[in-house]
């Protein structure tokens, strides 16, 4: 897994917010700050954080649903950040998406044959006479019959519904798959089934995800490497086992101490965040996560920490990573 297949390199988009009906002027809103990273060949990288912080404009940039104010997003050296929708198009059957909501990401006046079948037309990757084929062997590939591709999506649960947009994302042989909370619509019950999917196609056809989540839990057992943002901002990265282990930030080190342990004789220390998560329209000076940090000091409230490579493969933007290193644990 040393091939990077996707780099991203000081990725950064905003967003102006009026408020004509109040009177206010025009604010710019932060989605995505300066944020780098690789994705390589055949792994799954994990991206994690709170809400609001930034994840799914992340996929949508690299799925250039949006574009960004500034950055390279290189495929195979290629950088798609700077391509006309004509030149995407090849790109576009290369990646695809898994979206968080399996009920509004189905046209509901297609039937599930027609919404697999008309990305194989698109691309002209199967004759017509052959599209029913195809899809039957799709479905099934996730887990649902051949007969299912001429029933509506309503007549779908939520977790048979996230079946069929992967077999959408499958439909045109992608390479990389950005799966953007694609649990977070379904019953606890119905996750780990989807999470075995994902992992099973992924062995069969050599895929790379980008999986986005902000249960700790679930990326902890599916990513190879985990990435976690804050306020638009990537303030760490490592292995999953390395970043479990020994986070080298403290907004990391206060998201695992607050993932259940299944052991009533095992408890994390309590690491409670103090004060409100500040507002991406107006971010705080120097490091945006000092004014909730208790290891915070002065120079954090003057000064962005530089995004350091602190061990081999190891990633962190903080000042004081070596302490968060050396604590006893």
């Amino acid at each position: 897994m040393e091939n990077n297949l996707i780099e991203v390199r000081n990725l950064s988009k905003s967003f102006v917010i009026a408020s004509p009906l109040l009177g206010r002027n025009a604010s710019r809103l932060h989605a995505v700050n300066d944020v780098s990273f690789d994705l390589r060949a055949g792994e799954t990288l994990g991206l994690v954080g709170e809400s609001g912080c930034g994840k799914s404009t992340v996929a949508r940039l690299l799925m250039r649903l949006v574009d960004p104010d500034c950055g390279e997003i290189r495929f195979d050296g290629v950088d798609l950040a700077r391509l006309s929708p004509k030149e995407l198009r090849p790109f576009r059957k290369r990646m695809q998406m898994v979206f968080q909501d399996p009920f509004s990401s189905l046209n509901p006046r297609l039937r599930i044959g027609s919404a697999i079948g008309e990305a194989l037309l698109i691309h002209k990757l199967a004759p017509r006479a052959q599209i029913r084929e195809r899809v039957a062997a799709l479905l099934e590939t996730v887990g649902l019959k051949a007969e299912h591709m001429d029933r509506f999506p309503h007549e779908f649960s939520g977790g048979q519904r996230q079946r069929i947009g992967i077999a959408r994302a499958l439909a045109v042989q992608p390479e990389v798959i950005v799966a953007d909370e694609p649990l977070s619509a379904l019953d606890v019950s119905i996750q780990a089934q989807i999470v075995a999917l994902f992992q099973d196609i992924q062995r069969r056809f050599g895929l790379t995800y980008l999986f986005i989540s902000h249960d700790l839990s679930v990326v902890e057992h599916i990513s190879d490497r985990v990435a976690v943002m804050y306020l638009g901002r990537l303030v760490e990265l490592s292995s999953a086992e390395m970043l479990y282990e020994q986070p080298l930030h403290p907004y990391t080190e206060a998201l695992l101490a607050a993932v259940p342990i299944p052991d009533p004789e095992r408890r994390r220390p309590r690491q409670l965040l103090s004060g409100e998560l500040p507002s991406p329209l107006a971010l705080p000076p120097g490091c945006p996560f000092h004014p909730r940090c208790r290891y915070a000091r002065a120079l954090c409230r003057e000064v962005m920490p530089s995004w350091e490579e602190k061990r081999p493969g190891h990633f962190a933007a903080c000042h004081f990573s070596s302490g968060l290193e050396n604590r006893e644990v």
